[in-house]
């Protein structure tokens, strides 16, 4: 939830948000790097992913789509479709990986990680 958009009213008190939060991590795991992943895919999972500590399973399918669209990219930046583009630009967002808002700290608080897109 981004900061400041919390309603005691309507979404519960933060220690019930959190703990609803931590619950349904737990049910999912943690997000684990396939083995498929090759190349630029494995970087884009290192760069991008791994410091996402707010992901979990749940965002699995969400986070290989997007290292495979990165390492096309990379591979072939010039022949890269706009509509591919549109999908990579979609998976990161959905991931939280483009507006420092969807990135959550350990303190509840929005967090700026260093080296992604902002």
């Amino acid at each position: 939830m981004i900061d400041g958009t919390r309603n005691v009213t309507r979404h519960g008190t933060e220690s019930k948000l959190r703990k609803i939060a931590e619950d349904a991590s737990a049910k999912f795991g943690k997000l684990l790097r396939p083995k498929s992943l090759k190349g630029e895919g494995i970087s884009a999972w290192k760069r991008y992913i791994e410091p996402a500590s707010w992901l979990d399973g749940s965002k699995e399918a969400a986070a290989i789509a997007f290292c495979e669209l990165w390492q096309e990219f990379r591979f072939a930046p010039t022949s890269f479709p706009a509509s591919k583009h549109g999908q990579m630009r979609a998976y990161m967002s959905e991931l939280g990986l483009t507006d420092e808002r969807n990135r959550i700290g350990s303190d509840g608080k929005g967090k700026k990680e260093d080296g992604g897109f902002a």
